[in-house]
């Protein structure tokens, strides 16, 4: 979401303060991430929060997200996710996640390779529209376990709230089936460098043999960032892999911009 309105010059910390704050948060971003890393080897779309935007930065804009997972009945997840706008005629984000899970006694690797564009541009008081590709390869199989293909909207309220709403298609060939996917979610820029997010989200399904796989699940994070580039969250979530369990997430992401890497 788009920041506040910057202090004016002069009052804020001095510009070098500022310059070893931003260099100690990168540090910090980089630590968390390696963490995340060594947790495990590395499980599926692009975030840590699972209701998509509409938006797509501008070509050169790149960004890494990660994240650990813990259940209450020991299923854990470990995820890395590098991402890049890149001009494909339009602007075009490609990312891919890679991830570790343990569900029970198993544990699983997959890489899901991702594409998203924005259809329509999102502005306040106008809703916008997005496409986003996802394929999930388990890599010790070797083989597509999961295609995915969502339409994310987008309508930003202010600059300080918006709401993002996802319907879309998935296809598990583990199962065998089709499942119409839906998500909505909220962020609220409550104060300075604080947002609050909350989702609901799911797959639609014969309940009778799915169970739990095709119940709503819900996630509510707080994310802190204090710098464009940096920031960090803090979630907990019910029933987010289809298993009635609850969650607790961390996250961090390092954004990095045109000329600055």
């Amino acid at each position: 979401m788009g920041r506040p309105g910057k202090p004016p010059g002069g009052l804020g910390k001095p510009l070098g303060a500022l310059h070893k704050f931003r260099q100690r948060a990168r540090l910090t971003a980089l630590a968390l991430l390696a963490l995340a890393c060594t947790a495990s080897r590395l499980e599926a779309a692009g975030s840590a929060f699972a209701v998509d935007t509409a938006e797509v930065g501008e070509p050169g804009n790149c960004k890494l997200e990660s994240w650990v997972s813990w259940a209450d009945n020991r299923d854990f997840i470990a995820s890395l996710a590098p991402a890049c706008v890149v001009n494909l005629g339009r602007p075009v984000d490609i990312s891919a996640q890679i991830s570790r899970s343990r569900t029970v006694a198993d544990w699983t690797t997959t890489v899901s390779p991702k594409l998203k564009t924005n259809i329509v541009p999102t502005a306040i008081g106008r809703i916008g529209f997005a496409f986003s590709a996802t394929a999930t390869v388990d890599t010790i199989s070797r083989e597509a376990t999961q295609y995915m293909l969502t339409v994310p909207a987008t309508l930003r309220l202010s600059d300080h709230v918006r709401i993002n709403l996802n319907a879309g298609w998935l296809h598990d060939r583990a199962l065998n089936e089709n499942f119409f996917t839906y998500g909505a979610g909220i962020d609220w820029r409550v104060r300075g460098p604080w947002i609050v997010t909350g989702e609901v989200f799911g797959q639609t399904g014969r309940f009778a043999e799915f169970g739990s796989i095709v119940k709503p699940r819900w996630q509510a994070g707080l994310r802190f960032r204090p710098v464009d580039e940096l920031s960090f969250d803090l979630i907990y979530g019910r029933n987010i892999t289809g298993e009635n369990a609850n969650w607790l997430t961390l996250a961090a992401t390092l954004r990095f911009a045109p000329g600055t890497r």
